[in-house]
């Protein structure tokens, strides 16, 4: 499968480029979506439109067990630093994460599945919109869900690229593999005046610099220390003028965590955090936007990824993850059916690509290996007549 996958190269390389160099934000992949169809069809699958919107999914082979594979389409709002032929030729919008080689590999595994007779089906789930969430809180995976992109399904298996780990290698292990995240949105509200008169002010900047110390300490001192969690603010809007002192100030954060508990524990320590501005004399408003629960990898489907993985690659190269609070909604599909992700080695030697950053960018020889592993584990599976392997 390894060997096959490398006469695939060059087109695996196309087609990133291509969906690299016109990226489309969530839930706004039209053009991403079409030509995934337009290439699904030549391959050979069934393919349906439209699912969680602009997502779409295409199958190959029938009946049971059913088996889905999975790639997340949106790039992120950002402008690209990097100068190559493939850059980003919509401003403000890059393919920063990877999402680009996800579904060329994705779109390789269907390439080679094509050429094979399955013992079951295969669904790909192209999926909008993993980096944000529409106006009810969601994101591409429970809208595509809505639309049945699980139905039936028994098992699910994706990959996301790693810029922190060399090519060939591969990371999985089973249990919580990426946090659950939520969204905090505050706004500080003071009196605002002259900036000459601060004395007859309640100034937000003052209210707010005493809750984003608060903000600061919560992980450090109101939570167990043993119990994984991240506060960050990302945002801080505010001001039009150096001499006027505003009535009010937006603050907006994640936050990361690992069990219900830690949640809850959070909400309840930013709010009180944000009570400070009433002890001074001013007020809030504070909303949280609910995110994607923890996602956790199956240990049935750990145990097929890292069979086909050590088979292709060799055993030295499958690793345990290194430890971290990133966020991942293919947990809504994983809580459906058995499911695993794996992080896969795409690091540009002697570079660093940090991920969500305007320089992100990935050595192109991982393609191959992620989808001979995809295809491997999908054919492992199905000739296996499902879980327990």
């Amino acid at each position: 499968m390894l060997s096959k996958a490398f006469e695939l190269e060059q087109q695996l390389v196309d087609w990133r480029r291509d969906f690299h160099r016109h990226p489309e934000l969530g839930f706004k992949e039209f053009r991403t979506s079409d030509v995934i169809a337009k290439i699904l069809g030549e391959i050979g699958c069934r393919v349906q439109t439209n699912i969680g919107r602009t997502g779409l999914i295409g199958e190959l082979g029938y009946g049971n067990p059913i088996i889905a594979i999975r790639a997340d389409m949106d790039a992120l709002p950002l402008d690209e630093a990097n100068q190559v032929p493939y850059a980003s030729a919509n401003k403000g919008v890059m393919h920063a994460c990877g999402h680009d080689a996800h579904v060329a590999m994705a779109l390789g595994v269907a390439k080679l599945l094509s050429q094979q007779q399955l013992a079951g089906t295969v669904r790909f789930l192209f999926q909008p919109a993993e980096e944000v969430a529409d106006a009810e809180g969601l994101s591409g995976a429970p809208r595509m869900i809505e639309d049945g992109a699980m139905q039936d399904v028994n098992a699910v298996i994706a990959l996301h690229v790693s810029s922190y780990l060399s090519v060939g290698k591969i990371e999985i292990s089973s249990g919580a593999s990426s946090a659950g995240v939520d969204t905090f949105r505050g706004v500080i509200v003071g009196e605002g005046g002259h900036g000459s008169r601060p004395h007859e002010t309640i100034d937000p900047f003052n209210l707010t610099a005493h809750v984003i110390l608060a903000l600061n300490s919560i992980v450090s001192r109101r939570l167990d220390p043993l119990a994984p969690a991240v506060v960050s603010l990302g945002a801080i809007h505010g001001g039009q003028a150096e001499n006027v002192i505003p009535d009010c100030i937006r603050l907006d954060g994640t936050i990361r965590f690992m069990d219900k508990h830690i949640q809850s524990l959070i909400h309840a320590e930013i709010k009180r955090a944000f009570e400070l501005t009433r002890t001074l004399g001013g007020d809030y408003k504070l909303d949280f936007e609910i995110g994607t629960m923890p996602m956790h990898n199956h240990p049935n489907a750990v145990r097929l990824i890292t069979q086909s993985a050590e088979q292709l690659l060799g055993v030295d190269c499958v690793l345990p993850p290194q430890k971290g609070m990133g966020a991942e909604d293919f947990g809504c599909f994983s809580d459906i059916a058995p499911g695993a992700m794996f992080n896969l080695g795409c690091m540009i030697e002697g570079s660093m690509r940090q991920h969500h950053n305007s320089n992100f960018d990935i050595d192109e020889r991982c393609l191959p290996y992620g989808a001979a592993i995809l295809a491997d584990s999908a054919i492992r599976y199905l000739k296996s007549g499902g879980f327990p392997i």
